[in-house]
């Protein structure tokens, strides 16, 4: 068990490293507007792509994936423990959410989510992933794939016997996500929430 310092920093690391708006680095390298300037304003993938830059989004997507990935395997590499691994795992998905460097509004927390699942249990995330796209390619809405693969997360780790630790820090990224997502549950149930791949609204 790491002491009291270790854990601190492995944990204000891991959110640091959240923070990092990749889609607002990605937009600017590409001259592209800020994406919280359009569509849903959502510093995301999903809101790049409305720009119609699709390579943007894609690294966009890539890395958010990536720095949730990076995280969790970091500390799982130093040997932090499970109850340490699990906090870094939280730490970087909130970073996202509520970066510091957006002064704490961040993005939906999609692909941050889904690199920290491959990152603790591969065929997890997989497994997760591969419900986000297949809902996502039914439906063509970005918003509730997200929310159907979050609820389905902890029954995945259930189903896969993982540990009561997994099953809490899944959970618990799965209420966010979803929580995160109540705007756009209210506008599907409207009729009015945007199909992946509109063009951007001012």
């Amino acid at each position: 068990m790491p002491t009291a310092a270790v854990l601190a920093l492995a944990v204000l690391a891991a959110y640091l490293l959240g923070s990092i708006p990749f889609a607002v680095v990605v937009s600017k390298a590409f001259g592209l507007s800020d994406p919280r300037s359009y569509g849903s304003g959502n510093p995301g993938a999903t809101n790049v792509l409305r720009s119609g830059n699709k390579k943007a989004a894609l690294l966009t997507l890539l890395g958010d994936a990536l720095k949730g990935w990076v995280a969790v395997f970091a500390a799982q590499c130093l040997a932090l423990g499970d109850t340490a691994v699990g906090l870094v795992a939280l730490a970087v998905f909130f970073g996202h959410l509520f970066p510091v460097f957006l002064k704490f509004k961040g993005g939906k927390g999609v692909a941050t989510a889904a690199g920290v699942l491959i990152a603790l249990e591969w065929p997890l995330g997989l497994a997760v992933l591969a419900t986000w796209l297949l809902v996502a390619f039914v439906s063509r809405y970005s918003s509730l794939a997200a929310v159907v693969a979050a609820a389905l997360a902890p029954v995945y780790v259930a189903l896969s016997q993982g540990t009561n630790g997994q099953i809490v820090v899944v959970g618990i990224l799965a209420m966010a996500l979803i929580g995160k997502h109540w705007q756009n549950i209210q506008r599907l149930l409207a009729g009015q929430e945007s199909k992946i791949g509109s063009k951007k609204k001012a």
